[in-house]
């Protein structure tokens, strides 16, 4: 069995429960875990890399859906994703279930709020940064789609200074590499040192270790964008 099947087979924890249960039984065809009369399971376990990934697949059909129609160069975009996290077998299953989560209706806060409830901050900081790369698949973010981001960013409860960080990583200003690094340009050298050396501890890929190789890839290019913008500035004001 491929890759991905073996995380939706055997592999999720809490997201076999609550609304996204819900939404990936309906993709798949049936329900999981549900108890006696119908109610949803709540003994949840640890998180594992398959809630991860059917978490993400969820917020990508939201965001995908956001302007009220669903782009081939999305598709494409997310194709490419799913094939080089998942392999060619699992990028196929991956992407077929999305396309039937895309035909559903998705409860953005109950689902935000379960993955809220159930997820590390660390990783939700990392759901947020692939989303906001399918929403650009275009060549461009759309302001429906940045709002339902941002949405998803509230719902999640990531942090307004992280949201702004990493919003910057796709959107870029005269003072995109401040604000990437959570800082006003009149902060001064000390402060600024002090502001890279606590997101290169928030942001360092070790805190996503437990999603494997495939997802830590992605924490590992956030964390060099994190690095490419202090150096930036340290370059812009002579800091050695």
């Amino acid at each position: 069995m491929a890759k991905f099947g073996k995380w939706i087979g055997a592999g999720l924890g809490w997201a076999f429960g609550g609304p996204i249960g819900a939404i990936i039984g309906m993709g798949l065809g049936y329900m999981f875990d549900t108890a006696e009369g119908g109610e949803t399971r709540r003994a949840y376990s640890n998180t594992t890399t398959g809630d991860f990934a059917v978490s993400l697949l969820i917020l990508m059909a939201a965001v995908m859906k956001a302007d009220g129609k669903v782009l081939k160069s999305e598709l494409d975009y997310v194709k490419k994703f799913l094939g080089t996290k998942f392999g060619g077998p699992s990028a196929t299953e991956a992407l077929k279930l999305l396309r039937e989560i895309l035909k559903q209706n998705i409860n953005l806060q109950d689902v935000s709020f379960q993955i809220r409830d159930r997820l590390e901050y660390h990783s939700r900081l990392e759901l947020l940064h692939l989303l906001y790369g399918v929403a650009r698949a275009d060549g461009q973010i759309h302001k429906s789609e940045l709002d339902l981001i941002t949405q998803i960013a509230y719902y999640l409860d990531i942090s307004s200074s992280d949201q702004q960080s990493i919003r910057n990583m796709f959107i870029e200003d005269t003072d995109s590499a401040y604000k990437i690094l959570g800082v006003d340009k009149s902060v001064s050298d000390e402060e600024l040192k002090k502001a890279y050396r606590k997101l290169a501890v928030e942001y360092h890929p070790d805190k996503v270790s437990y999603l494997g190789d495939d997802f830590r890839k992605d924490a590992e290019e956030k964390f060099q964008k994190i690095n490419q913008a202090y150096e930036k500035v340290k370059k812009e004001r002579g800091i050695v």
